[in-house]
């Protein structure tokens, strides 16, 4: 799929003029704690940016090289990294790699294990992934808990905002928290 990283930003920017919160995400993230962040699918880096100036230290990565363009001008003392996250080997962990933005979605079909897996393998012991998505278009909860099990990692919670709206059936949306064990 083919974006247009200032256009798809524009977006987000005219909501935020018009006094809309666009950082749900960020906040819900900033709330675990943690130290480090890989924000994975980070198309323009609002996410991740908006981490950074919370003073959490944050790597962005996006497989859109237009969208890291706009992530680049936007916030150039960042880390962005053009990838795909199905394959990404960065050689290190985070506290938590969130996926914000229906990121599951816009893999292709049939790699979304590989997907989870390649996040997953980025979360530190103890750490967290945390992704959020639409229902109902070709890629389910019960799949994706059984790629993030697959993959070590354990459901702690759902929700069906970034705010933490109780998630309960049917749900348009889902924000799903699964835990790393400690060693």
């Amino acid at each position: 799929m083919e974006w247009e990283g200032d256009s798809y930003q524009a977006r987000f920017d005219a909501l935020a003029a018009k006094g809309e919160d666009v950082h749900g995400e960020a906040a819900f993230v900033a709330a675990l704690g943690p130290s480090s962040v890989l924000d994975a699918g980070c198309g323009t880096g609002r996410v991740a940016i908006e981490l950074a100036r919370r003073g959490i230290a944050v790597v962005g990565v996006d497989a859109d090289e237009s969208m890291l363009a706009t992530a680049r001008e936007r916030a150039p003392a960042l880390t962005w990294i053009a990838h795909d996250l199905a394959s990404l080997d960065l050689g290190r962990t985070f506290a938590v790699v969130v996926m914000a933005g229906n990121v599951p979605l816009f893999t292709p079909a049939g790699t979304e294990a590989a997907l989870v897996a390649g996040c997953a393998a980025h979360v530190g012991p103890g750490g967290a992934l945390v992704a959020g998505f639409q229902l109902g278009r070709g890629y389910g909860l019960a799949d994706y808990d059984a790629h993030c099990a697959a993959a070590g990692l354990e459901l702690e919670g759902r929700w069906s905002t970034w705010s933490a709206a109780p998630f309960t059936e049917p749900a348009g949306y889902a924000v799903s928290l699964h835990h790393r064990r400690p060693i």
